[in-house]
């Protein structure tokens, strides 16, 4: 998926795939992260998610990454922050208290950039990348995080019927990508409108 597909998303303000409220799914399953106040959470592709503020509010901190600055930028505006900015390499690093943000190519993320991760929450990244990115994506994201476990939420849908993104993620994708690394549990599956199923893992 090209960068500017993303831009164009939301320059154009088509961001459908952005979640308005805390996703009820982190809510419902928050508990079985086991985080304690001031661990730390990472959030791949987090456009300005909602669900940052809701991991604050629980005391943890948070770190993020997001391609588009423009995103980042409304992201702390409705946090009421004013991040200090400060270019990164080629990456440029938003920060305010208890919350990080990288804009930039997510394959330029170093474990130096993020620090420590206890847990990753991922609502939306893996879904929105192609099959010729996902492999490498998450050989990236185990990489950085140093294997933290995981907090997947994915789609499962006919993907004739549907070009995507969100693209179609089966339990035998999950399978795929993470087998090696983690003992996966599924947590929940449920339809969801326009019949596909939404997982939790």
């Amino acid at each position: 998926m090209e960068a500017n597909f993303w831009h164009q998303k939301w320059a154009k303000g088509e961001i459908g795939f952005h979640e308005g409220e805390v996703n009820q799914l982190l809510e419902k399953h928050f508990n079985v992260l086991n985080l304690q106040p001031s661990q730390t959470v990472f959030v791949p592709l987090c456009g300005k998610t909602r669900d940052i503020a809701w991991f604050l509010k629980k005391q943890q901190n948070v770190v993020g990454v997001e391609l588009n600055e423009e995103a980042v930028r409304q992201l702390f505006d409705e946090l009421g922050e004013t991040p200090e900015v400060t270019a990164v390499g080629e990456l440029i690093r938003f920060s305010a208290p208890h919350v990080v943000v990288y804009v930039g190519d997510f394959f330029k993320l170093t474990r130096e950039h993020v620090g420590h991760i206890d847990v990753v929450y991922d609502r939306a990244a893996l879904v929105a990348l192609p099959d010729s990115m996902r492999t490498i994506y998450c050989e990236h994201l185990l990489h950085v995080t140093q294997q933290a476990k995981q907090l997947l939420i994915t789609f499962e849908y006919d993907q004739s019927r549907f070009a995507g993104p969100p693209f179609s993620i089966s339990a035998q994708l999950v399978e795929r990508y993470y087998a090696n690394a983690f003992a996966i549990h599924r947590l929940e599956s449920k339809p969801v409108k326009g019949g596909s199923e939404d997982s939790t893992r």
